[in-house]
């Protein structure tokens, strides 16, 4: 980190047990991403509750090139656990920045469609056909969004498939 690690207490005394660690896994955050310009994490307890206790909030913000990630994790009980799962979701935001940098962006792939050709609702199980002609079985507790008996011959759908028994089979419908 070009500029020193700030660290930041509100409302709560930070120990040096609670600054180590966080400053521990700030130093792991410059493995996924070196060229971190800042880091200043914010450590508060805002909100007193009588059944509750304490809860804590933690907020990280890091400066990097042509960019600043802002991390905020609310409302935990227990002080560590909520510094971990914030620095664990810096270190999500850090890779995906690195990734994007380099050119390396996942696209995310649209499930297949079909469109509903066979229906036996007194059954509870219908067909679909792709646009390449094959046929694959669906049961009504795979449509996810509307009711099985809402279905209609023709409706377009996307469909996650697996091999079954006797050939594929649909395990999750939507209509599109």
């Amino acid at each position: 980190m070009r500029i020193p690690l700030q660290i930041t207490g509100r409302d709560v005394e930070l120990t040096e047990a609670i600054e180590e660690s966080i400053r521990q896994k700030a130093k792991k955050l410059e493995l996924f991403y070196d060229q971190i310009m800042r880091c200043k994490v914010v450590v508060e307890a805002p909100h007193r509750r009588r059944r509750k206790g304490v809860l804590y909030n933690v907020r990280i913000d890091i400066k990097v090139p042509d960019e600043e990630l802002v991390v905020k994790k609310e409302l935990n009980q227990d002080l560590y656990v909520a510094i971990r799962d914030a620095f664990d979701s810096a270190r999500r935001q850090l890779q995906d920045y690195s990734n994007q940098r380099r050119g390396e962006v996942r696209y995310r792939e649209e499930p297949p469609r079909a469109r509903v050709s066979k229906l036996f609702p007194d059954k509870g199980y219908g067909f679909l056909t792709t646009s390449d002609g094959q046929e694959i079985y669906f049961h009504r507790n795979s449509v996810l969004g509307v009711k099985f008996d809402n279905l209609e011959i023709g409706t377009q759908v996307r469909y996650v498939a697996d091999l079954g028994e006797k050939g594929l089979q649909a395990t999750t419908v939507r209509v599109t």
